[in-house]
């Protein structure tokens, strides 16, 4: 903010008279002058302060896109083609969507039926699911258990735990888990048999380490193309990302 003022109030001071061209040439009653015309000028012109905080914002906001693009450069690998995640929609489609998910997370909850509807709708959307708990013991017992039933009955068991981990209200704990898979119709002694497979343990670190180095802290956090958005995203947004995706690939 001391930076903020000094650059405001230096602006500002292009249209007050000193007796020296340049600070370090003033005397100190010359240096004292200056300091009150400064504090005169923002006081009369409190605006000039929003307008510097307006333009030190845009530039924050553009610097911060632009770390983040490249931050999806520089992982595009370990986003779009881990062997650790789960690759939903169509797997041919012309627009990818990445999404880090923690099932105890209200905003996860909130976003997955509306990701499901964009998919459904669309047809043409490759989505990569990213195991990430970052909630505590049961966000993690979670997790496992997902990538679990991955390892042990494959991708479409996998998409219905899922879903019913998302919809779950209760405590994660194995007794609700094993109540989740047989209400699923799945095999439920082997999927917790699965949670021992070292890959289970592999694609949370893996997740983790990725997440760290893009600077993801949060769930929901999205890559759509080369765009990061770390946050709950509502449909109609999402839509209009994709559709901007799609108008600048061609």
């Amino acid at each position: 903010m001391k930076r903020l003022l000094m650059g405001a109030a230096a602006a500002a001071l292009l249209t007050a008279p000193v007796a020296a061209t340049e600070i370090g040439d003033m005397s100190a009653a010359e240096r004292q002058a200056f300091r009150e015309e400064i504090r005169a000028y923002l006081l009369e012109n409190p605006e000039v302060l929003m307008e510097a905080i307006a333009v030190l914002e845009q530039r924050q906001a553009e610097a911060e896109a632009e770390a983040q693009q490249l931050a999806v450069v520089e992982n595009e690998n370990a986003l779009f083609n881990s062997a650790f995640d789960h690759v939903w929609g169509n797997p041919d489609g012309d627009v990818v969507i990445v999404e880090f998910v923690d099932y105890r997370c209200s905003f996860c909850r909130r976003a997955h039926p509306e990701v499901e509807e964009l998919v459904a709708a669309d047809g043409n959307i490759r989505i990569i699911t990213k195991e990430f708990p970052i909630l505590g013991e049961q966000s993690t017992l979670a997790s496992q258990f997902a990538i679990a039933t991955r390892v042990a009955l494959g991708g479409e068991a996998y998409e219905l735990v899922s879903d019913g981990l998302m919809a779950m209200r209760a405590d994660v704990t194995e007794l609700a888990l094993a109540r989740l898979a047989t209400d699923l119709g799945l095999d439920s002694e082997a999927i917790f048999a699965a949670m021992d497979d070292p890959l289970v343990q592999a694609t949370i670190d893996y997740n983790y380490e990725l997440a760290q180095r893009m600077g993801i802290t949060g769930t929901p956090s999205f890559v759509f193309g080369d765009q990061l958005v770390q946050g709950y995203v509502p449909l109609p947004n999402m839509q209009d990302i994709v559709a901007v995706l799609r108008d600048t690939a061609e």
